[in-house]
């Protein structure tokens, strides 16, 4: 196979593998999806895909020194980034759709917003590096032939994958958004809430009790 093409597609692959489970940012994604419009849940997932392509970025620059950081205080990282979510899981869970709803959604502040918070809400979590890092070693992704026009390559396919799919999933949503009233957007807006909350708790948890054992 073709050096580009090996790299277009594994480059895809990695994009939507970083994006595709339902953590914290795809909940809030679907969210505000819901909530305020297919657009606005597209803009929160191309804020998350921008943080993942840094990470990316700084795995394939080998970034040693960032790697050995984060393996150093990975225990004091997972309770502050717990500690954040937890607050914004509260932030969720007192939402109000209809208030949301009334907004002009097409709004540029609006989408500044949506687009600023998703990014910092995904970059405040450096464990993806480790994340990019088996993906890479599992589809060897760049081979030792590679030249620089390929690692372009590589990354722009990354970035493509991972807003392919936030596109997927935003247009999916949408198509379902006419069966919920207002009242159902409200209690899912709980629902998430509450499922952000409980797996910060678990992960502010697990971090204090690696923190104290090790």
């Amino acid at each position: 196979m073709d050096l580009t093409l090996y790299t277009i597609i594994r480059g895809l692959a990695i994009g939507i593998l970083v994006s595709a489970p339902m953590g914290p940012i795809g909940i809030l994604c679907i969210q505000r999806t819901l909530n305020k419009g297919r657009w606005s849940g597209f803009v929160t997932g191309l804020g998350a895909a921008l943080s993942d392509l840094i990470y990316a970025l700084l795995t394939g620059l080998g970034m040693s020194i960032v790697i050995d950081f984060i393996e150093a205080n990975q225990n004091v990282l997972q309770i502050l980034g717990s500690l954040v979510l937890v607050c914004f899981g509260f932030y969720l869970y007192r939402q109000n759709p209809a208030k949301n709803i009334r907004k002009a959604n097409s709004s540029i502040n609006s989408y500044t917003q949506d687009f600023i918070t998703a990014f910092l809400l995904t970059f405040s979590n450096p464990l993806i590096l480790f994340l990019y890092i088996g993906l890479f070693a599992r589809f060897n992704f760049f081979l030792p032939e590679s030249q620089l026009g390929h690692h372009v390559v590589g990354y722009l396919s990354i970035i493509t994958g991972a807003v392919g799919w936030w596109f997927f999933i935003t247009y999916l949503i949408n198509k379902i958004r006419s069966r919920f009233n207002v009242r159902s957007i409200w209690f899912i807006n709980r629902g998430i809430g509450i499922i952000i909350i409980v797996m910060s708790v678990v992960g502010f948890i697990l971090g204090v009790k690696d923190y104290f054992l090790n």
